[in-house]
């Protein structure tokens, strides 16, 4: 599965669009990390728990859009973004999405 977020894939010819694809993961933070990050908040740098915390969300946004790429029978996604909603306090959601797309 191509995914990419650019609007073509080199070299190959969009035969057809099949739909939006798409994958999200909500992401609630943890107590213990919530004290750490407060202390470090104080004394300032990179939050490495939270990065941790959102490459993961990332990761698993975008195999989840790979996977209803997979359901809708595409070849590849193009034009893919990325965003981030809060849900609610202390509660955020990760959602990819982009165009599932037939190649030639």
């Amino acid at each position: 599965m191509i995914i990419t977020t650019t609007e073509t894939v080199p070299g190959r010819q969009v035969a057809q669009v099949l739909g939006i694809a798409r994958g999200s993961t909500v992401r609630a933070r943890h107590l213990g990390r919530d004290i750490f990050a407060g202390l470090k908040n104080l004394v300032g740098g990179e939050i490495e728990e939270y990065t941790k915390l959102q490459a993961h969300a990332r990761e698993q946004a975008i195999q989840r859009l790979q996977e209803d790429a997979v359901k809708l029978n595409a070849d590849a996604v193009v034009n893919v973004r990325i965003t981030t909603s809060m849900i609610m306090q202390g509660a955020s959601e990760i959602m990819a999405y982009g165009t599932a797309v037939k190649l030639t």
